[in-house]
């Protein structure tokens, strides 16, 4: 490997993927505009709270919160789609140079790293995240840099990323529990308890979960169960989902089609074996690293919760490195079969790891389209998609210029862009921020045309003032209630077939 490509390689692409993320510029994704609201609100003075005077946590990212509300406190600036952005692209740059680091120490091969750091900066799956404004990159940094910490030995500082990365999203339990594990492990066979660690992690989680306790009467974030009792999905809906976002990690199904789906699982987790035993023999700390994306892959796959896009997204750094680390050992394995002296061995390696990685690298930005159909012009994925978003956000401030206020209630199934924009009081359906509306779940399910429908009873007895939904959420029922359509006028309408639905409703309680 050249000298001068292992100093500014990882530069390069570091700064490649800040690029690549300013460039389309933000596409900010509904559940980051919920993110956001907190933020705002606490800056204001409002508390730690969605709607104010209503401590309930709603959100799963307390320390990305707090990052904003910080950030536009400092900066001055109330343009949290921008500060998201830069935030992710500065955590997602240096993900990458982290990767290259990561990656040789795993592999031995600094080849191996730089590709896996340049397929990281150019990922859909990073980049729809960072500029929607989700907490993904950030979540992302802190799990590769506590990797690499753990990894080169140094176990306090590990911890310490280990519990900034729990306050940042709870599944981050996935990662640190294996890593608690090992540290135990080797503390018993080295006579040597982890106190040191256990007390740093401890101490680290320990103001958010007191202040927590005492504000919102639970550290666990109510959007968890909220979720789970709102969503109507078959036994094995995660399952086929994951097996198809394992199967094309790199978008290859935009090329090949669905058909390579199942192929492609079953070529990408042979991969990964073959790398995880190298791997774990060259580092014995590494087996967490291994196990990670799967150990991601059986728990979300048994809890079969609604997949979200950005839920993809954690297990693939890992994914990316052990792949490519096992694509390298097949090309130097079958090399060496082939090669009749040194110099054509280390061709054919070269040739036969680099063609298939830079495929991937293909089949990755072919998922880009260079001039979206909606929202900013700029080149973006094709993924990045949040035309949802712009509907609520006309209806958001649509409602504010009608006069709507804080106290003014509106009732919606997606309340992100619609509560950041408008500044109402949200009677949020699912229950995220409202949690009586809980108390209606679980429904029939001959109300369900998709996997979510709202509860007509919370409606009749909460009265909001105005009602915004996708018209499929009520299809069945809300929009078959006599009593309702009695109680509310149809005040407005936008022509959209998203989810299958007849427009974007907004009715208006009768006076």
């Amino acid at each position: 490997m050249p000298v001068m490509l292992r100093r500014v390689g990882p530069l390069m692409i570091a700064m490649l993927a800040l690029g690549l993320r300013i460039l389309p510029t933000p596409r900010t994704i509904d559940d980051a505009f919920i993110t956001f609201r907190y933020a705002r609100n606490i800056l204001s003075g409002a508390g730690f709270v969605y709607n104010g005077g209503e401590r309930v946590l709603g959100t799963t990212t307390p320390l990305y919160t707090l990052l904003l509300a910080s950030l536009a406190g400092v900066s001055g600036s109330a343009h949290y789609p921008w500060l998201a952005l830069l935030v992710n692209a500065l955590a997602d740059a240096v993900t990458c140079w982290l990767l290259v680091r990561l990656s040789e120490k795993l592999s031995g091969q600094y080849a191996v790293g730089l590709m896996a750091a340049l397929l990281w900066a150019v990922s859909p799956m990073s980049v729809t995240f960072a500029i929607g404004g989700m907490e993904t990159s950030v979540f992302i940094f802190l799990l590769i840099l506590s990797a690499d910490l753990y990894l080169s030995g140094r176990t306090r500082w590990a911890a310490f990323v280990g519990a900034l990365l729990l306050l940042t999203r709870p599944d981050g339990v996935l990662w640190v529990g294996p890593l608690i594990l090992d540290s135990v492990i080797r503390g018993l066979r080295a006579r040597r308890w982890p106190l040191a660690e256990a007390g740093i992690f401890l101490l680290t989680l320990a103001p958010w979960v007191i202040f927590a306790t005492l504000y919102f009467g639970s550290p666990v974030p109510h959007s968890i169960a909220a979720k789970a009792l709102a969503y109507r999905l078959g036994p094995e809906t995660a399952l086929v989902r994951l097996i198809q976002h394992y199967g094309t990690p790199f978008f290859e199904h935009e090329v090949f089609g669905l058909g390579w789906t199942f192929p492609g699982f079953i070529f990408y987790a042979t991969l990964t074996a073959i790398a995880g035993l190298a791997v774990v023999r060259r580092h014995t700390r590494a087996w967490s690293m291994v196990f990670y994306p799967w150990l991601y892959f059986v728990v979300f796959s048994a809890a079969n919760p609604l997949i979200f896009r950005w839920y993809l997204a954690p297990p693939l750094p890992f994914y990316f490195l052990l792949s490519l680390c096992g694509l390298a050992k097949l090309a130097a394995d079958a090399s060496t079969l082939l090669a009749r002296n040194a110099r054509n061995l280390t061709r054919l390696t070269m040739t036969g790891y680099l063609l298939p990685a830079i495929g991937c690298l293909t089949f990755s930005l072919n998922a880009w389209v260079v001039r979206p159909d909606h929202g900013p012009a700029s080149p973006a994925p094709d993924m990045a998609w949040h035309q949802l978003e712009l509907l609520y956000e006309d209806v958001g401030r649509d409602l504010a210029a009608q006069g709507v206020t804080s106290q003014t209630v509106v009732a919606a199934g997606d309340v992100g862009a619609l509560g950041f924009y408008s500044n109402a009081r949200i009677l949020d359906t699912v229950g995220l921020m409202s949690p009586e509306a809980s108390a209606y779940y679980p429904l029939d399910p001959a109300l369900y045309v998709i996997s979510y429908a709202v509860p007509p009873r919370l409606f009749l007895d909460y009265r909001p003032d105005y009602v915004v939904l996708l018209e499929v959420y009520g299809r069945a029922g809300l929009f078959k209630d006599e009593r309702f359509l009695s109680a509310y006028a149809l005040a407005r309408k936008i022509e959209t077939d998203i989810y299958g639905s007849d427009g974007l409703v907004v009715w208006k309680l009768n006076p």
